[in-house]
């Protein structure tokens, strides 16, 4: 029988915590659970540690974000012979077959040695849709596999390659813990999902999602954790969000990176816009220029360390 174990990070988690662990506990397939807390101060940690004994608690000294602690969980998990590793959000649950769908896709594939994550469908908090932003991640795909008009003829193939999913439901086998490695600790939290899977396309594998499992991840939907107070925090969020695009984009193994190209491309697209006047984006980019400036030297080890070394970002 696999050894599953489910990675949980907690933060202020008691919204879903009776919701999320009691879910665990109807899995038709037997798992074990490592949560890792990130400093809750609502009452997370004794209500878990009370009510859900099973689970396997760690208090983290401090808030080390969403992708240190999910490694910590990983890095236990793995030296308890953890076969298959499943990261799951603190606002999501699962149903009693949903492990066990995933599973059977793994076993049935033609050559699993290239899965390197298998996702179940996210439902949202209401559990009569998809989840907003699954839906938006399956709809980037529909030019290659048609998999919303298979669903609605009743047609739905076993499972589906696409080409991201975020992390809230993982389903990851051991060997690409050992190949792929953790999170990198590059990203607090915000883009560490979309790095993942860019080295999981670099080492060849790939993300599919599995029709017959099915899950819940009760986030807002919107594609804004809090709608913007005015046009300025919407410009705010959205500066802020090419910031971690470009990082990102400089992550990606797949990319070929050159810190002298970037930075000429930064200063020359900076210098261009206070040419034409464009005192705003100018701005934008000379402090684009001087953060990546500052930055590049750190991107430059992660990305040597995501693509050379042994199960990156992990102390095994």
């Amino acid at each position: 029988m696999a050894n599953i174990h489910v990675i949980i990070v907690t933060y202020n988690a008691m919204q879903w915590a009776e919701r999320c662990f009691t879910s665990l506990r109807t899995s038709s397939v037997p798992i074990k659970c490592i949560v890792i807390d990130n400093g809750s101060t609502d009452g997370t940690q004794g209500y878990i540690k009370n009510n859900f004994p099973e689970v396997d608690f760690i208090q983290s000294a401090e808030n080390s974000g969403f992708g240190k602690a999910n490694n910590q969980g990983i890095e236990k998990a793995y030296l308890e012979g953890a076969d298959f590793f499943y990261l799951m959000n603190q606002d999501a649950w699962i149903y009693p077959d949903s492990i066990q769908q995933l599973l059977d896709v793994y076993n049935s594939y033609p050559d699993n040695n290239q899965i390197g994550i298998l996702s179940p469908m996210h439902l949202d908090g209401s559990e009569k849709r998809f989840d907003l932003h699954f839906e938006d991640y399956l709809s980037k795909d529909l030019r290659h596999n048609r998999m919303l008009s298979d669903i609605y003829f009743g047609e739905a193939k076993p499972f589906y390659e696409i080409g991201f999913v975020n992390a809230a439901h993982w389903f990851i086998p051991r060997k690409v813990i050992e190949k792929v490695g953790g999170f990198n600790p590059y990203f607090f939290h915000g883009a560490e999902d979309y790095e993942y899977v860019n080295r999981i396309t670099y080492f060849g594998l790939k993300t599919l999602v599995c029709t017959q499992s099915k899950v819940v991840h009760d986030t807002v939907q919107s594609f804004y954790k809090k709608e913007p107070a005015n046009k300025e925090e919407l410009l705010k969020n959205k500066r802020l969000s090419m910031i971690m695009q470009r990082e990102t984009k400089y992550l990606n193994p797949n990319y070929p990176f050159d810190t002298k190209k970037e930075k000429n491309a930064l200063l020359t697209f900076a210098l261009k816009m206070g040419a034409k006047g464009n005192i705003s984006e100018y701005k934008f980019y000379k402090e684009q220029y001087r953060y990546f400036s500052k930055k590049f030297k750190e991107i430059e080890a992660a990305r040597k360390t995501s693509m050379t070394a042994q199960h990156p970002f992990l102390n095994l």
